[in-house]
């Protein structure tokens, strides 16, 4: 009587020494299942870095390098510079370096005529399509200082480079003016002629804000 060998079992295969049928353990439709469930891993990863990336690139394009530009007179470097510049608004920073050892710039706070003439304040000022949004700030403590003649005592700050903030924010895209002042002076060497008002051009876009060279 010819023995005929009972179906396969889809999880089962034929051994050929045998004829008896060996349990592979893994049927089809959970190794269709298992693929199915890395691929969709795998496009879930893919997605997940494309947001990140992209996400990235919005932080990059919402926040701009900074604006930089620097011009020298009457004994002092004065360099500009606009920092954090987002959503229209930013720090303005300039940095007060007198040419020679020994010089001091005087207070923010100093009257614009100084004090009985003698001195004139540091300032930080914008006009046009940039206002400023707060109070300037200073890095450096105020010290007094008594000049012969004058009645009281002037602010100045200590010898060296002064920095100051200022936050501002674009009102509309235009030509706008950051403005400076400032007087260098040493107790030796006098001091330098006042400079006030000086104009430094910016423009502001919608694409950002830029010193206008020309």
């Amino acid at each position: 009587m010819t023995r005929h060998a009972p179906p396969a079992h889809p999880n089962t295969r034929v051994d050929l020494n045998t004829g008896s049928h060996l349990n592979t353990g893994v049927h089809p439709s959970t190794r269709v299942r298992r693929t199915a469930r890395v691929r969709l891993a795998w496009a879930a990863a893919a997605v997940l870095a494309a947001t990140s990336l992209t996400g990235c690139g919005q932080e990059a394009q919402a926040q701009r390098p900074a604006a930089v530009t620097e011009f020298n007179e009457n004994g002092v470097t004065v360099r500009l510079s606009v920092t954090d510049w987002k959503a229209s608004a930013g720090t303005l920073v300039a940095t007060f370096t007198p040419d020679d050892a020994g010089f001091h710039l005087y207070s923010t706070a100093l009257p614009a005529d100084g004090i009985d003439g003698v001195g004139r304040p540091t300032e930080l000022r914008t006009s046009g399509t940039v206002a400023a949004a707060g109070e300037p700030t200073v890095d450096a403590p105020v010290r007094t200082i008594e000049v012969p003649g004058v009645r009281g005592a002037v602010p100045v700050y200590p010898d060296g480079p002064v920095t100051v903030t200022l936050p501002i924010r674009a009102t509309a895209p235009g030509r706008a003016n950051v403005l400076v002042g400032y007087a260098s002076c040493s107790s030796t060497e006098g001091c330098t002629i006042p400079v006030a008002d000086r104009a430094v051009p910016l423009l502001t876009s919608e694409d950002g804000l830029s010193f206008d060279a020309g």
